[in-house]
C-alpha cells in the first residue's frame, strides 16, 4: 500500500492515503519520492522521535511536501528526533539516520529515499525517481481523518468494495459528520440518510423507520442486536463509534434476521499501530455533562499488540420534569498481530444505563395532546435501568493474497428492569386520561457467530470475489411482568400531578429462545466494458419457543432467499444500477387465539444512478425503490405480550443522497427521500374484516430530507477556524396504523463553530452547537399505542477537546 501526505490544506497530524494513477505501480518497492514544493530554504523543526511513519506526516505538514511511500517501507521503523534550522532534505536526513534509509535530490527536484545500500549511482538502464499525482484521501481509520466522503464499504457485500461498484443504495455517516454535529445519540447521526426518520420512544430504544418501515436492529460490525418483546434495550452508546452504515432494503442474504426497509451498522474503533490520545469534555443544556476518552497505539515495540481503549461516562437532565440519565460506558480492545497474516482481537464493552421512563403524551382527536413540553405523565420512581456486558473475539488469517477466512464471535448479557406506564385511551378536552402501569424485569442473553471465507480468481475475462459463509444467533429471554393493577391512575396533561407507583406482583409471563442458521453464498463479478454483477443466495432455519405464562408456541421455519444486481460504470463518474433482493424474518410467538404467526418475508426492486467528482471527495446518488413486506408482526395493543400480524404493506419512493468537499474546506451532507406510498395493503381483524388496509404506516413521512454544511479557513490568520449551519425536514406522520392520530411536520435549524489551535504536539479544540435554533415545538414520533413524544428544544452544547 502507497502513502501519500499532501498537507497544504491540512491540518496537523492528518495523514492521508493515496489513490494513485497507474504510473504510482512502477515506483521501485523500498522508494519514497518527494516533490518539494516549497523551496529549500532552511526552518525551523521540532519533530520528537516517534514511529517513522507519524514523523513523515509531521514533516510533510511543516513542509508543505507532497509524499508518496509504500507502507511496507516504513514498516515498524522509528525516526530519530529533529530539532533546529534545516532544510527539508537535511531534516529528512536527520529524521532517517538510524532507520537504514537514506535520501538524496535528483536533477529534477524529486526527493528520493530509499535503503541506504541502494543509494550508490544507478546504471543508465534504472528507471529515475517518478513523481505520482493523485488524488489524496484520509485513511479512513485515521484519527484525524476529515472527510465526509468515504468510498468504501464493507456492509452492503461484507467484502471491501467500492460503493460505486456496489448495485444498491448503501449510505456512510463518516467520524467527521459526527464529530462536526457532536453526535451523542445514534438517531441525531442518522437524520443525515435519506428516507430514515426517528421511530418508537424517545428514551429506551435506537428505533428508526428506514424506507416506511420500523426497525429496532441495530449491528455492530456486522453482528445483529435486536430488541425483544418490545423491550428497548439497544440504545447505542457512540462513544467508540468509527462510522454508521446504513443499507436500505432487504438485507437477509448477509445478514439473516434484518428487517426489509434496512439495517444499521456501526463500525467500532479499533486498535491503532500508532499512538493516539483523546480526552474531550462535553457540557450543555439541561445538566448536560459527558466525559470521553480515547487511547490507542502499540504495546510492543514490534506492534504485535496493540490496544484501543474508549470511555465514556453521562449525565444529564431533560427538558422533561423529572427525565433525567446517567450512563458509563467502558469498551477497551486488544488486538493480537500473529503473524503477517493472521491476527485476532479481543473486545469487551460494559454499559450501565439509569434513565426515566418517559411515556409520551396521548392523543386528543386527531393530535397529540397539547400539553407543555415539560409535562411528565408517569411517576418521578418509573425507572429503567440496563447493565450490558459483550465480549467478543475476531480472527482471520490470509492463505495468499487472494484467499482469506475469518470468523466473529460475540456474547452479550443483559439485565434490563423498568417500570413504565401507558395511557388507557385518549385524553378528554379537559385533559384527564387514565393511565396504566407494569414492571418488568428482564435478564437477556445473545451469542451470535460467523464464518467468512473470500477469495479472488479469474475465469476468462471475468473477475471473481467470491464469498462462502454462515452464521449463527442465539437469544435467550426471560421476562418477569407484573402489569396493569387496577383501579386505572388517571392524570391530567395540562397540570400532571404525581400520584405514586401502584404495587406489583411480578410473574414469569414471557420465556423466549430462538435460534437462527444461515449459510449464504455470494459472488461478485467484473465484468468487461466496465459492468459489475452480484448475485447469491442464502438458506435460513429459524426456531423458537415461547412459553406464555402456561401455554408453549415453537416455530421451525426454513427459507432460501436470492440477491442480485448489475451495474455499469461508462466512466469513473457515473454508475448506472438495478438489483433484487428478497428477505425473511422470523415471528417468534403467537397471537391471542395460540396461533403460530407467519413467518416474514419481503422483496424489492431499485434502480438508481450513483456519481463520483474531483477524484472521490464527492458523491451523490439517487435510488427508486418499490418493496412489499408480508406477514408485519406488531404488538398487540391488547396485551403487550402478544403479537398479531398484518397481511401486507407496500412502500415505494425515491431518495436523494449527496455528501463531501465541495471546494477546500467546504463539506456538506444532504439528503432528501419522497416515499408517496408506505400502506398497508391487506389486513384482516379478529372479526373477519379489513382491519387497517388501505392506511399508511405510522412514523412514515410523505416527504423528509436535511443539509448541513461546514467551511473551515485553511490558511492565514483565521486557519482552523470552522462554521457549520444545517436543517432538518419532517413531513406530516401518522402516529398509528389506525391513522386515527397525525403529528405535524416540523424543521429545525441546526448551527456549530468550532476552533483548533495546535500546542506543541497537541491538537487543541473548542465547539459550540446549537440544536432547533428557533426552539420549535414538533413530535419527533409515537409508537403507534397511543404514546407520542416531544422533539427536543432549543439546545446548546459545547466541548473541548485535547488530542496528541
Amino acid at each position: 500500500m502507497k502513502k501519500s501526505l499532501d498537507t497544504g490544506s491540512v491540518h496537523p497530524g492528518r495523514a492521508r492515503m493515496f489513490k494513485p494513477k497507474p504510473i504510482a505501480a512502477l515506483l521501485p518497492l523500498g522508494t519514497i519520492s518527494l516533490t518539494a514544493m516549497a523551496g529549500d530554504a532552511a526552518q525551523a523543526f521540532n519533530i520528537p522521535a516517534q514511529a517513522l511513519d507519524s514523523a513523515l506526516t509531521e514533516l510533510a505538514y511543516q513542509t508543505n511536501l507532497r509524499l508518496l511511500y509504500p507502507a511496507e517501507l516504513v514498516g515498524k521503523l522509528h525516526s530519530s528526533p529533529v530539532s533546529g534550522q534545516y532544510t527539508p532534505e537535511q531534516a529528512m536526513q536527520r529524521m532517517l539516520q538510524d532507520s537504514g534509509l537514506t535520501v538524496r535530490k535528483t536533477a529534477d527536484g524529486t526527493f528520493t529515499v530509499e535503503p541506504a545500500a541502494n543509494a550508490e549511482p544507478r546504471a543508465a538502464a534504472t528507471m529515475p525517481a517518478v513523481t505520482v499525482m493523485g488524488k489524496a484521501v484520509y485513511d479512513s481509520t485515521d484519527p484525524y481523518n476529515q472527510d465526509y466522503n468515504l468510498t468504501n464499504t464493507k456492509t452492503a457485500t461484507k467484502t471491501d468494495t467500492p460503493i460505486m461498484e456496489t448495485p444498491f443504495s448503501v449510505q456512510v455517516v463518516s467520524k467527521q459528520v459526527i464529530e462536526d454535529q457532536q453526535v451523542i445519540r445514534l438517531k441525531d447521526a442518522l437524520r443525515n440518510i435519506s428516507g430514515v426518520v426517528q421511530g418508537g420512544d424517545a428514551t429506551g430504544s435506537d428505533h428508526f423507520n428506514i424506507r416506511g418501515f420500523d426497525t429496532t436492529m441495530v449491528y455492530r460490525d456486522g453482528s445483529p442486536f435486536p430488541i425483544a418483546a418490545g423491550i428497548p434495550t439497544n440504545r447505542r452508546e457512540t462513544a467508540n463509534i468509527e462510522s454508521i452504515d446504513v443499507l436500505k432494503g432487504p438485507a437477509s442474504l448477509l445478514y439473516g434476521r434484518t428487517e426489509p426497509g434496512g439495517i444499521v451498522n456501526v463500525t467500532t474503533k479499533q486498535p491503532l499501530s500508532h499512538a493516539y490520545y483523546l480526552l474531550q469534555q462535553q457540557f450543555g443544556s439541561y445538566d448536560l455533562y459527558r466525559t470521553t476518552v480515547d487511547a490507542t497505539g502499540p504495546i510492543t515495540s514490534d506492534n504485535s499488540l496493540l490496544y484501543r481503549f474508549n470511555l465514556a461516562y453521562q449525565d444529564n437532565n431533560s427538558f422533561r420534569d423529572y427525565v433525567g440519565n446517567e450512563r458509563v460506558f467502558v469498551a477497551p480492545v486488544l488486538t493480537w498481530n500473529i503473524d503477517a497474516k493472521t491476527k485476532a482481537t479481543f473486545e469487551l464493552e460494559y454499559l450501565h444505563d439509569e434513565s426515566i421512563n418517559d411515556p409520551g403524551v396521548p392523543g386528543l382527536g386527531n393530535r397529540p395532546a397539547p400539553a407543555p413540553r415539560n409535562s411528565f405523565l408517569s411517576e418521578p420512581n418509573a425507572k429503567i435501568t440496563t447493565d450490558k456486558v459483550l465480549v467478543g473475539l475476531n480472527w482471520s488469517h490470509q492463505f495468499n493474497d487472494d484467499w482469506e477466512i475469518s470468523q466473529r464471535f460475540n456474547a452479550e448479557f443483559t439485565q434490563y428492569d423498568q417500570i413504565g406506564s401507558f395511557f388507557f385511551g385518549q385524553a378528554s378536552t379537559s385533559g384527564n386520561v387514565d393511565r396504566g402501569f407494569f414492571k418488568t424485569e428482564s435478564p437477556w442473553e445473545k451469542y451470535y457467530t460467523n464464518v467468512n471465507l473470500t477469495g479472488k480468481f479469474n475465469t476468462g475475462v471475468v473477475k471473481h470475489k467470491l464469498l462462502m459463509g454462515g452464521d449463527y444467533f442465539r437469544e435467550d429471554l426471560n421476562v418477569k411482568e407484573g402489569c396493569c393493577p387496577s383501579p386505572s391512575t388517571p392524570i391530567n396533561v395540562f397540570n400532571p400531578i404525581p400520584t405514586g407507583l401502584p404495587n406489583f406482583d411480578v410473574a414469569l409471563v414471557v420465556k423466549t429462545s430462538s435460534d437462527w442458521f444461515g449459510l449464504y453464498l455470494q459472488d461478485q463479478l467484473e465484468l468487461p466494458h466496465n459492468f459489475f454483477a452480484l448475485g447469491g443466495m442464502r438458506y435460513d432455519n429459524a426456531q423458537g419457543n415461547d412459553e406464555l405464562n402456561a401455554g408453549a408456541v415453537t416455530i421451525d421455519e426454513d427459507r432460501v432467499s436470492p440477491r442480485g444486481g448489475l451495474l455499469w460504470r461508462p466512466i469513473p463518474e457515473l454508475s448506472l444500477y438495478g438489483s433484487y433482493t428478497e428477505n425473511f424474518g422470523a415471528n417468534n410467538g403467537a397471537n391471542r387465539n395460540g396461533q403460530l404467526l407467519k413467518p416474514e418475508t419481503a422483496q424489492q426492486w431499485e434502480t438508481g444512478v450513483k456519481t463520483e467528482w474531483w477524484d472521490g471527495r464527492f458523491s451523490a446518488s439517487l435510488a427508486y425503490f418499490e418493496l412489499t413486506k408480508q406477514n408485519i408482526r406488531v404488538t398487540d395493543p391488547t396485551n403487550f405480550t402478544l403479537s398479531k400480524s398484518i397481511g401486507e404493506a407496500k412502500s415505494q419512493g425515491i431518495e436523494i443522497d449527496a455528501k463531501g468537499e465541495v471546494i477546500p474546506g467546504w463539506n456538506i451532507i444532504g439528503s432528501y427521500a419522497h416515499i408517496p406510498v408506505a400502506n398497508i395493503t391487506k389486513d384482516f381483524d379478529s372479526s373477519g374484516g379489513n382491519g387497517n388496509q388501505g392506511n399508511r404506516l405510522y412514523n412514515s413521512a410523505r416527504n423528509s430530507g436535511s443539509l448541513w454544511n461546514v467551511y473551515e479557513f485553511q490558511d492565514g490568520d483565521m486557519q482552523g477556524l470552522k462554521f457549520g449551519a444545517g436543517a432538518v425536514v419532517v413531513g406530516k406522520r401518522q402516529a398509528d396504523n389506525e391513522n386515527l392520530v397525525q403529528m405535524p411536520g416540523y424543521v429545525t435549524l441546526n448551527l456549530m463553530t468550532s476552533y483548533q489551535q495546535r500546542i506543541g504536539n497537541s491538537k487543541f479544540t473548542v465547539q459550540f452547537n446549537v440544536d432547533n435554533l428557533l426552539d420549535k415545538s414538533y413530535f419527533a414520533s409515537a409508537n403507534g399505542f397511543n404514546q407520542h413524544f416531544f422533539g427536543t428544544p432549543r439546545t446548546f452544547l459545547g466541548s473541548v477537546r485535547l488530542e496528541y
